[in-house]
C-alpha cells in the first residue's frame, strides 16, 4: 500500500473518449489513456483493504492491490510480471472486460472504485512499448502432443500455458486467423486486432503450431486429429444464436448479429467476407433486438457504416439507475449502463417484445412490437410499429455447434447443450478429451475464457505428466 491516505485525498478519474462525432468516422480505438501522473495517483487510491474483494471479483484472480502499489512506486516492470502471473492476455481484458473487479472494489460502496481496468491496460501497453514482453521458450520438451480446437481466448490461453510447460501444442482453427470472437465479433473500435497478431507471433516462437482454415469435424475428421496427439482440448465458442420465431422472420434484411459483425471485421482486416450477401447499415433505419454487449457492438458498427438511425430493443425491463449496495456489493450489480456505442446516438427501449416482421417485395420494411409487463406478458393496447430497413438479432447464444466434431465424439452435454465437463478436471465424458471456455460454460466473458483455458491447461499437464507446476 503505497499511500495510506490516497483514497481519502483523490477522487476517481478514468480514461476518456474521443467525441462521438470524431470516433464514428473510422473503426480505430478511441480511448484516451491517463498520463503517468494520473495513473500513479489512481493506483495510490487502492486502500489495501483487509479482504481484497477485487480478487474474487476478477475471474482470473489478478493480484490487483499488488500491482497497484507497484504502479504507484513506478516499478512498471514488476507490475507487468505480477499481472502476467495470473493473466496471459491483459491487453484483451484491459480493453473489453466489463471490470467485475471494479464492482467488487471496496471503494465502490460509494461509487468510486479504483480505476483497475485502466491501470491494467496501461501496464500491459507499457510492457509492449518498452519491449519487455518476450517469448518464454521451454528448452525441456516432454514429448507429449496436445491438440486444441478453437483459437479463441480460452484456446490461446491453454496453448500458451501448455507450450511453456514443454508440450508440443497444435491449435486448429476453422477461420483464417486466430482470436475467435475477439477477432470476428468484437469491433476494431473496441479492440484493434494487431494485439492478437503479436500474441500469435509470440506463441509461435514459444513452439505453438497454428493450423488455420481447418474445420475439425467438417473438412478434417476429429478421429484423425486424436490419432496424432495425446490429448484433445475443445475450446470453441458458443456459436448457435438465439432466433426470433415470429411471422416474417424469413424476409430479407433480417440477420443474426454474428453474420453482420464479422463481415466488417474482415473488411477492416483485408480478409474476404466470403460468398455471402454483404450486410451494410449505410442509409438504413436499423433495429437491434437485444440489449447486451453484442447488440451494443451492432450499434457502433452501424453508425460507422452510415446508418440513418439505430434503435435498440430489450425485452427485459429498464434496470434501476443505481443498485442497492447493501444487497449486491461485492457482486456484479444489475443497473442501468450506457455503452460508448449507445452514447453515439442510439434510441433504446425496454420491456419490448417483437411480434411480427413486416416486409414488402420480400424485404423488411418495419417491425411490430408490444410492451410487456414484468412477467413478459403483452400489455393490451401497447402495440406499436417501427420503420426498419435492417434488423439485427443480438439475443445471445444457446450452445456450441453440435454438428460435426461434438456429435462425432458422442460427448455428454449439460442441460443447456454445452459440452459437459466440471471445473475440477475439465475432462469430458471421453477420456483424454477436455473442454473449456464457452464450449463448456456457455456464452460468457473473455476473462472467464482466459481463466478456463489456464485451468484446463493445468489439468491437462497433470493428466499427461502426473504432476504439474502450472497455476490454477
Amino acid at each position: 500500500m503505497g499511500k495510506a491516505t490516497g483514497f481519502l485525498e483523490l477522487n476517481r478519474k478514468d480514461r476518456s473518449y474521443l467525441p462521438p462525432e470524431e470516433r464514428v468516422k473510422n473503426f480505430k480505438e478511441f480511448v484516451i489513456p491517463l498520463d503517468d501522473t494520473e495513473l500513479r495517483q489512481q493506483a495510490s487510491r487502492c486502500m489495501d483493504c483487509g479482504v481484497p474483494y477485487c480478487h474474487n471479483g476478477c475471474p482470473v484472480n489478478n493480484q490487483i492491490p499488488d500491482w497497484n502499489d507497484l504502479v504507484y512506486t513506478s516499478d512498471w516492470k514488476a507490475a507487468l510480471n505480477n499481472l502476467h502471473s495470473t493473466n496471459n492476455f491483459p491487453e484483451f481484458t484491459g480493453r473489453i472486460c466489463p471490470a467485475p473487479c471494479e464492482a467488487a472494489c471496496t471503494l465502490n460502496i460509494d461509487d468510486n472504485p479504483v480505476t483497475i481496468k485502466s491501470i491494467e491496460c496501461a501496464i500491459i501497453d507499457r510492457g509492449w512499448e518498452n519491449g519487455w514482453i518476450e517469448p518464454e521458450v521451454n528448452p525441456n520438451k516432454t514429448g507429449k502432443s496436445v491438440a486444441i480446437v478453437g483459437a479463441g481466448p480460452a484456446g490461446l490461453a491453454a496453448a500458451q500455458q501448455l507450450a511453456r510447460a514443454g508440450h508440443n501444442v497444435h491449435v486448429y482453427e476453422k477461420h483464417h486467423n486466430a482470436g475467435g470472437l475477439l477477432r470476428y465479433g468484437i469491433p476494431d473500435f473496441k479492440m484493434e486486432k494487431h494485439g492478437i497478431d503479436r500474441r500469435v507471433e509470440q506463441m509461435q516462437t514459444e513452439g505453438v503450431s497454428f493450423h488455420f482454415d481447418t474445420n475439425i469435424g467438417v473438412d478434417t475428421k476429429v478421429e484423425d486429429i486424436q490419432a496424432k496427439h495425446d490429448v484433445l482440448i475443445l475450446s470453441g465458442g458458443s456459436e448457435v444464436p438465439r432466433d426470433l420465431p415470429v411471422e416474417g422472420r424469413e424476409v430479407d434484411g433480417v440477420h443474426y448479429a454474428m453474420d453482420f459483425l464479422p463481415q466488417q471485421n474482415r473488411r477492416n482486416g483485408q480478409e474476404p467476407i466470403g460468398e455471402v450477401e454483404p450486410i451494410l447499415a449505410e442509409d438504413k433505419h436499423v433495429i437491434v433486438i437485444g440489449g447486451g454487449d453484442t447488440g451494443s457492438d451492432c450499434i457502433g458498427t452501424s453508425f460507422r457504416q452510415g446508418a440513418t438511425s439505430v434503435t435498440q430493443l430489450e425485452i427485459m425491463p429498464m434496470p434501476p439507475e443505481k443498485e442497492d449496495k447493501a444487497l449486491t456489493w461485492p457482486d456484479w450489480p444489475l443497473k442501468m449502463r450506457t455503452s460508448s456505442s449507445q452514447e453515439e446516438g442510439a434510441e433504446r427501449d425496454f420491456s419490448v417484445m417483437t411480434t411480427r416482421i413486416i416486409g414488402e417485395d420480400g424485404h423488411v420494411t418495419a417491425i411490430e412490437c408490444t410492451k410487456v409487463d414484468d412477467n413478459m406478458k403483452p400489455i393490451e393496447g401497447s402495440a406499436f410499429e417501427l420503420k426498419a430497413d435492417l434488423v439485427l438479432l443480438a439475443m445471445g447464444f444457446v450452445h456450441p455447434v453440435h454438428d460435426g466434431m461434438v456429435d462425432a465424439l458422442t460427448l455428454k452435454k449439460d442441460a443447456r447443450g454445452n459440452v459437459a465437463a466440471d471445473t475440477a478436471t475439465y475432462e469430458t465424458s471421453q477420456k483424454g478429451v477436455f473442454a473449456c471456455g464457452d464450449m463448456r460454460r456457455g456464452q460468457s466473458l473473455v476473462v472467464w475464457a482466459i481463466r478456463e483455458g489456464r485451468q484446463c491447461a493445468r489439468e491437462v499437464d497433470l493428466f499427461l505428466m502426473g504432476e504439474t507446476v502450472l497455476p490454477r
